[in-house]
């Protein structure tokens, strides 16, 4: 009987949890926790970025702006 489609990507899942992880240096606590607070930053940048686009408002473009200038100081200050 022929194997149908479903049975060979079993097989290849299985073959592929069987084989050995490769294996990366992992990342300390502190590491992880910079490399967290560096991705929300350049998130939160992402988004206050999108609302001064769509802003209207003088007073309400420069909140936004200000916001965005401690987003960009902040993400300066982290590490890389």
């Amino acid at each position: 009987m022929a194997r149908g489609f479903e049975s060979k990507d079993v097989e290849y899942q299985q073959a592929e949890a069987a084989r050995e992880p490769q294996t990366r240096p992992g990342r300390s606590a502190a590491e992880r926790a910079s490399l967290e607070q560096r991705r929300s930053v350049e998130l939160s940048l992402t988004r206050m970025r999108t609302e001064l686009n769509v802003a209207t408002i003088p007073a309400h473009r420069r909140t936004i702006e200000a916001s965005i200038a401690a987003l960009e100081a902040t993400l300066a200050s982290l590490p890389a």
